[in-house]
């Protein structure tokens, strides 16, 4: 099934080009809460596939403190074992759901790889894309973000995990072949974020060297976006299941902060803000 999308992007999706900049002018850190409408994500795969679950977990996180949230249809877990499934299914997930979580009020992200899911959800009052493959898997997807004037979440991945290979050096070649992506197709560079891909074609180590070396990425001049929450490098360190990670994923994020973060991407909202907040008021007593 092809997805179609008008020519002319609806108000509030044209509307979106500013969200990036109003998120990060307050000069605190932003908290993506991530809202898994899959049967087989890592962490709460099939928690939120009800319709009035997934919306009840919107709000919840919206009480709790996020300021986007990041919806995603498609399991991306980067430990293997995801099953792709077609954009018709993606959608068919998505569509009893998205727009009910865009009315809440706060920004909505959509986690996909798919152009032409990301082209529906934009259409639908999505104001970010989140794109896993950083513009290099769909060739239509730097069309659409350009076309939507979105921000676009562009983040680091590999097909297979390389022990040997410099994950800095790495990284920083993907995100350059990206931005070549994104100004061919005319896509500003303040539309755009990157996210260096915690446990995304990463080792535990070179995961955790991600975020000690973030600060490396701040070299590119964007606002950089982690997403370490309940990740399994946290079990490396610390045998833990996924939902007994919440301090694991609290510590990475408050270094991956002190390390240059703008934004982090997170299960567990409500633990991660009071920890952000905390620590914001503990540095302005300096």
């Amino acid at each position: 099934m092809t997805v179609t999308h008008g020519p002319a992007p609806c108000l509030r999706t044209a509307e979106s080009a500013s969200v990036l900049a109003r998120l990060l002018a307050p000069g605190r850190t932003v908290v993506m809460g991530v809202l898994n409408v899959t049967p087989d994500s890592f962490s709460d795969g099939g928690l939120f596939l009800a319709p009035e679950l997934a919306i009840a977990q919107a709000k919840q996180m919206i009480a709790e403190g996020a300021d986007i949230i990041d919806i995603g249809a498609e399991s991306t877990r980067p430990y293997g074992g995801a099953v792709a499934v077609p954009a018709e299914e993606e959608l068919a997930r998505l569509k009893p759901i998205l727009p009910a979580v865009i009315d809440l009020g706060v920004p909505i992200s959509i986690d996909t790889m798919k152009a032409n899911v990301a082209a529906w959800a934009l259409d639908a009052g999505a104001a970010i894309a989140n794109d896993v493959w950083g513009l290099q898997r769909d060739p239509d997807m730097a069309r659409v973000i350009s076309e939507y004037k979105t921000p676009v979440v562009i983040m680091h991945n590999r097909e297979a995990v390389d022990p040997s290979i410099d994950i800095m050096a790495d990284m920083e070649a993907f995100f350059a072949r990206s931005l070549d992506v994104a100004d061919r197709a005319a896509v500003p560079r303040d539309r755009i974020v990157l996210d260096p891909g915690i446990g995304f074609g990463k080792t535990p180590e070179q995961s955790m060297t991600a975020i000690a070396r973030l600060a490396q990425l701040k070299s590119f001049g964007l606002p950089l976006l982690v997403g370490a929450s309940r990740k399994r490098f946290i079990d490396a360190v610390v045998p833990s299941p996924p939902n007994r990670r919440v301090g694991g994923s609290i510590a990475s994020h408050l270094l991956a902060v002190e390390n240059g973060a703008a934004i982090v991407r997170v299960h567990d909202v409500a633990e991660t803000v009071q920890a952000l907040r905390v620590a914001d008021a503990i540095r302005g007593t300096r």
